[in-house]
């Protein structure tokens, strides 16, 4: 009974530690074997092959490299104006065919859920703010829309949040030669604000809520 029970135990920890492994395995190639086919009309149709000296992995490698600057250019496109209404545009075209709408709005939604972030700000910027000279955080939260935005300027919306407490801020639209991105996650931004510049990280936040502590003083972040 012991061997048979050390045998069973033994099968599935084998399997445990295997089938992720097979698993892996078995989707590279799926994918890989997609990415080759998809590839294979493109380089049949721009005569890659004959350009690479006939050797099949160079010209699929680039091929691919091709396929990666094009996405690459069209996502930059997709973030200007112009391009932003460009395909707004062909998203609605597409949502005018019955069967194939379907189909393109449910991949949408879902490229979209993955690509949205965590948080609604996009980005920290720095602006020239409350005067010439002195700098306030900003959060930029979407690019200005055609009702608010001056003529001939790619305007954007800045949230200016308040300090310690963020929520108590101002929406500003701001050119965007006025606005200076700067290295710095919105999480961290935000424990800046709150801490009034004493904790920038996690550890010091946790140092800062022990020290409070021990002034018996109740203050809330």
């Amino acid at each position: 009974m012991g061997v048979t029970r050390t045998i069973r135990t033994s099968l599935i920890a084998g399997i445990a530690l295997i089938a992720p492994l097979v698993v892996t395995v078995i989707a590279f190639q799926f994918v890989f074997g997609w990415i080759r086919g998809f590839l294979a009309p493109l380089i049949e149709g721009t005569g890659l092959r004959s350009l690479t000296g006939n050797i099949d992995i160079i010209a699929e490698v680039v091929a691919l490299a091709f396929l990666v600057v094009v996405i690459a250019i069209l996502g930059y496109l997709a973030q200007r104006r112009a391009g932003a209404y460009v395909f707004g545009v062909v998203d609605r075209l597409i949502g005018l065919v019955p069967i194939l709408s379907v189909v393109y709005n449910g991949v949408r939604q879902v490229s979209d859920a993955l690509t949205r972030q965590e948080s609604r700000f996009e980005s920290v910027v720095l602006v020239e703010y409350p005067r010439v000279g002195v700098y306030s955080f900003g959060f930029v939260t979407a690019e200005t829309s055609d009702a608010a935005s001056p003529p001939d300027e790619e305007t954007y919306n800045v949230y200016m949040p308040g300090s310690p407490n963020p929520t108590q801020g101002r929406l500003l639209f701001v050119p965007e030669r006025e606005l200076y991105p700067v290295d710095l996650t919105v999480s961290r931004a935000l424990r800046l604000l709150v801490t009034t510049g004493i904790a920038e990280n996690q550890a010091e936040m946790e140092r800062l809520h022990e020290e409070v502590a021990d002034e018996d003083v109740e203050i809330r972040f």
